[in-house]
Parts: C-alpha cells; structure tokens; sequence
C-alpha cells in the first residue's frame, strides 16, 4: 500500500493535479504564494498604477457604449472585480453571465443584484435545460466531467460578447490557475485562447459535441471568435490579481457589509466554505467526489489550503 505524501505547509497531497514539489517537501503553490504575501504596500501601489496605465487607452480610445466588459456569475470575486471597476474607477462596464442552470437560490439573489447596486446593463447567456442535460452526460463518459458546459460557457459567451459590442477591455478576477502556484509574481498572465482550449475546456471545441446528436444551434453559445474579429476589435482579458492584492476573504467580507452580498444558507456537504459555488448547486458536487475518487483530495484540501497560505488558519487546524 502506497501512502499519500502531502506537502509541509498545506494539505495538498503530493499527487495533486498540476502541482509540483521541491525537494524540501514544499508545492509550488505555497511557494508561490509566499511570495505574493512578502510584496509590499508600495509594491502593490506601483501595481495599481501600472493597471491605470494599461487600461487609460481603452477607455479614452473607447468607441463602444461600454468602458469594459466583466465575466460575472454574482459570486464574492466577481463582484468584487465589478465594485472596483465601478466604484473606485468610475468606469461603465457591461455585466456579462453565462447561466448554466444550477445557481442556488443566493446565488440568483446575488447575481441579479448586481444589476441594481453597480447601474449596470447586464446579459445573462445560456444553454436551454434540454441541451444542458444532453451536455452533462455526454461530457461526463467522453472524459468524466459534466461541467464542461460551465467551463467552456465562462471562457467562450463573453468572448463572443465583448466583439459583438466592440468592447476591447474585458476585467477578469483572480489570476488564472493560481491554485497550483503556475505563475509568479512577475508574469503578468492574460487570458489566451490556447489557455482556454487546453485547460478550461480539456481540449474538446462545440464542434466535438456537435458529433454526439448536439447541432450548430444548440452550441452557438460555445463558440470562440474567429481571430481576425478578436484582433479587429483587439479584445484583451486582463487578470486584476495581478494588479490588486487578492485576499477572498476581506473582498467577502467588503461586499458582503457595502452591498448585502449573500453567503449560502445552507452548508456545503464537500467544504466549510459558505461563500463559494453559489452558480453551481449540482455540478460541481459531482466534480468534487470524482476528484477525490481519482486524487484523494477535494474542494475543502483547496479551500483549506488557500486559508493556510493566507494566515485564516494553521495547518493542524
């Protein structure tokens, strides 16, 4: 019987997807974030006005009715990614969600009540039920995970929208995959369509579902822009945790006191968190016993871990 290495400082097991260990018994993520967390306030300032320099031509260049566009399910992140958009830069930003059907009740409160607290337009984007159901089977045999229809959604409807609408800038939150310590301080990720394909969407397209009884219509949804109409517009997502110290739990607590942003009422059965997952009462569920089944780990390792790295919680705890 093999027994489970797990890393020094948090509760990944060594096995962990996309994590590496060093020599010392330490996972690139908490390398990683100990690094973010010895950064400055100065740091972070020069970070700030580095984001202000980037983002200044978008909006005095802008043509579109809209400063940017902002991918948001109304969960803690997104609204804060909307709040500082809104509220400390004064932009008018186009509120953009892809719906896959399984919010909890807290979280339609939450997601609709972005619209009213921020004054701004909102899209909401989605399957119908019938092909939801068709995409979750089929996605779960062809490579045992029904949500890729959340994953690709999130990564393709906004896209769509932002060269629709002739918005180049379009605000994402926390840096993408942060979870296993892939960047450093100093990279400066962006959203990539190769990023998108190969990771987020398993490298499956709508076209591949489109061979299993799914038609063009149903899908349209899915599709990524052609380059040449990303280019024309020069649609860009940049990560505002690269520019922003990115604490979940001081941003919770922010929107929570400034806008009635709602926790869950019920607790999870898979994490202590309460303030996650609020989009995504079924799927999710399935995708975390099947992680533990096939790793040993689950969402509450993830959640547990980032709290030790952000000091909310001791290992032995």
């Amino acid at each position: 019987m093999i027994q489970t290495q797990y890393c020094k400082k948090c509760v990944y097991p060594t096995n962990a997807v996309n994590l590496s260990v060093d020599e010392d018994g330490i996972c690139a993520s908490c390398t990683t974030a100990v690094g973010f967390e010895e950064l400055s306030k100065d740091f972070w300032k020069k970070r700030r006005q580095k984001f202000e320099k980037l983002i200044e031509p978008y909006i005095q260049n802008n043509d579109s009715n809209y400063d940017c566009l902002i991918p948001v399910s109304g969960g803690k992140d997104s609204f804060y990614q909307t709040h500082l958009m809104v509220k400390e830069y004064g932009l008018k930003p186009l509120l953009m969600t892809y719906h896959g059907n399984n919010f909890l009740p807290e979280g339609d409160y939450n997601r609709e009540l972005m619209r009213h607290v921020f004054d701004a337009d909102h899209i909401v984007w989605g399957p119908s039920v019938e092909v939801l159901k068709k995409l979750n089977k089929l996605t779960f045999k062809m490579m045992g995970d029904m949500n890729w229809q959340n994953h690709c959604g999130i990564m393709s409807a906004p896209i769509q929208i932002a060269v629709k609408f002739n918005i180049p800038l379009i605000i994402w939150g926390e840096t993408n995959w942060d979870i296993s310590g892939m960047y450093s301080p100093e990279d400066f990720v962006e959203f990539s369509a190769r990023v998108r394909h190969e990771h987020d969407l398993r490298g499956y397209e709508w076209y591949d579902m489109a061979e299993h009884g799914l038609c063009e219509k149903d899908m349209l949804w899915a599709k990524y822009p052609d380059d040449e109409d990303i280019l024309n517009v020069g649609v860009r997502g940049l990560y505002i945790g690269n520019f922003f110290k990115w604490d979940p739990i001081v941003q919770t607590e922010l929107v929570t006191k400034m806008y009635g942003w709602k926790h869950a009422a019920q607790p999870f059965e898979r994490t202590y968190r309460t303030s996650s997952n609020l989009d995504d009462r079924y799927e999710n569920g399935i995708h975390d016993l099947l992680k533990f089944v096939k790793f040993g780990y689950g969402r509450a390792s993830d959640h547990a871990s980032k709290d030790i790295r952000l000091g909310y919680m001791t290992r032995e705890e």
